[in-house]
């Protein structure tokens, strides 16, 4: 189908007002625009009953914990956020982070891990990693449910949470209990009809694709890394369940949806959902795109079910 009429004048509008592609801009402009573009599209960010901020040390990194209620022994959502591990910060999901938090009735905990070029590959996933540890070992201070802890993102963040995933089962635990996977990257190879057919400069596209992991992939031999590329994980057995979000107008969709089918292939309960006529980011436009509003909801109520387990 065609562009969503929402997208589409969201699209004309930075073609009229001839907005450059991030791409293009320095990585201090790129930071700003990406984030001043996100603020503007997530709309007027929900209350939630407590917003708490904490660090990690060694390296010292930032993390926001969204509390939706005072009740103890909540479950937890590890959020971590996109910008193609190059851009973004803890603001970039504060949005989400709020919406899922209220929705889910869960607390939402959003590193702030560290970004390429400065700490190339795998510092991300090495930061959200030890991010997962600290809210186990904090849970009672935090009123958080160690048993109950599940994983996700959005693009970079979706393909963070998949490693994450990937790191859990080969150090015998944590036992998470989902992974919501929205747009993810999951092969740094990949050469497919979405990659090639999305070249939009007014939209996410394949240079936008190319230009993130030359930042963040600096060992050419990193994109067979399971922990940068999902799908190239000898198994996927055994993975936590998975929710996959993908969007139609988006050079990741093919390999979201092929890293939806190898989970369902290898065992684990997947459902996945593509979302006709929408673009890269719209998960974080619920402000501006009706789709975005539907698709946190649909995020919202497969945590639930995960956490009723």
């Amino acid at each position: 189908m065609p562009l969503d009429p929402q997208v589409q004048a969201m699209r004309d509008a930075k073609e009229r007002d001839d907005t450059a592609p991030l791409y293009s801009m320095s990585l201090e402009e790129a930071r700003a625009a990406d984030l001043a573009s996100i603020r503007a599209a997530g709309g007027n960010p929900e209350k939630v009953h407590e917003v708490t901020e904490h660090w990690l040390e060694d390296p010292r990194i930032p993390i926001r914990v969204y509390r939706p209620n005072a009740a103890p022994g909540l479950p937890v959502l590890m959020y971590f956020f996109g910008g193609g591990w190059v851009l973004g910060t803890i603001d970039t999901a504060d949005a989400i982070a709020r919406s899922l938090a209220n929705a889910a009735g869960c607390i939402v905990v959003v590193p702030g891990y560290r970004l390429a070029p400065e700490h190339p590959f795998p510092a991300a996933v090495e930061d959200c990693w030890r991010a997962t540890e600290w809210v186990i070992a904090n849970a009672a201070a935090l009123g958080a449910d160690p048993a109950r802890i599940a994983v996700g993102g959005d693009s970079a963040g979706g393909n963070l949470a998949a490693g994450i995933t990937l790191m859990a089962q080969e150090a015998g635990g944590p036992a998470l209990v989902g992974q919501l996977l929205v747009y993810p990257n999951t092969d740094q190879t990949a050469d497919d009809e979405s990659m090639r057919a999305n070249d939009d400069p007014y939209l996410f596209n394949h240079h936008s694709v190319a230009w993130y992991r030359k930042h963040y992939l600096l060992d050419g031999d990193d994109v067979y890394n399971p922990l940068a590329s999902p799908l190239q994980a000898e198994s996927l057995a055994g993975l936590p369940p998975a929710l996959v979000i993908t969007a139609e107008y988006d050079p990741l969709r093919d390999q979201g949806e092929r890293y939806a089918a190898r989970l369902a292939h290898d065992g684990v309960p997947v459902a996945v959902t593509r979302y006709e006529g929408m673009i890269h980011g719209f998960f974080a436009m619920a402000g501006t795109l009706e789709a975005g509003k539907v698709a946190q909801a649909q995020a919202a109520k497969q945590l639930r079910v995960w956490f009723e387990g």
